[in-house]
């Protein structure tokens, strides 16, 4: 599955972006755990999923303490992306 890093959507720079699995990974540092970033994530998830895509988002500590968690998670909304895309 092909995916790319740092990927201009919409007016935004997403982390990761799969288009065929139309989804969005986010790694978020912890300055994502203070309240105004929060609600500015929330804003961003929502214009992205009214284009049709799909946002994950992790947590740093998350990414490195739980690596195997991360990529299964990863691994079944790819699959479950892709088994409903009316395009594949």
């Amino acid at each position: 599955m092909q995916f790319y890093r740092q990927k201009t959507l919409l007016s935004f720079i997403v982390d990761f972006y799969s288009p065929k699995a139309k989804l969005v990974i986010e790694l978020d540092g912890s300055q994502h755990f203070e309240a105004e970033c929060q609600a500015k994530d929330q804003r961003r998830d929502a214009q992205l999923a009214c284009a049709g895509l799909k946002v994950l988002r992790f947590d740093d500590r998350q990414v490195l303490s739980e690596t195997e968690v991360v990529l299964k998670m990863i691994y079944d909304e790819v699959v479950a992306r892709i088994s409903i895309s009316p395009n594949v």
